[in-house]
């Protein structure tokens, strides 16, 4: 299968349990690797049958920038969903993290992996 990489997307964002955390907007780095067949869009040459990553972009950066999840493993399973559901991606590997949310770490994350079938 095919892979599709966004890295490093940083977006800005309500998240946590603290409540400085839950006014305050804070860093939110998402790394995804997708898994699709990228071969009727090789051959064709048209974004309408690629994984168009600047689509996706943009609806995770405004998903991310309207929610104010208390935590992290909701919102690494909500653009997790959003990826599987609206565009043409079979399996994804989606990483969430917040850099600088432990003193001595320079971010904590949660990773997953989901299919169509895991919702």
């Amino acid at each position: 299968m095919d892979k599709v990489i966004i890295r490093d997307l940083l977006v800005r964002g309500i998240i946590g349990i603290n409540p400085d955390e839950r006014v305050k907007k804070q860093d939110i780095l998402i790394n995804m690797v997708l898994f699709a067949d990228i071969r009727q869009a090789a051959q064709t040459d048209a974004i309408e049958d690629a994984v168009n990553y600047k689509s996706i972009s943009k609806r995770i950066i405004n998903h991310v920038e309207e929610s104010s999840d208390l935590l992290v493993e909701k919102l690494v399973t909500d653009i997790a969903r959003i990826v599987l559901f609206e565009f043409p991606v079979v399996r994804a590997q989606v990483r969430v993290e917040k850099p600088g949310a432990l003193r001595f770490a320079q971010s904590v994350g949660i990773e997953i992996e989901r299919t169509r079938d895991d919702f």
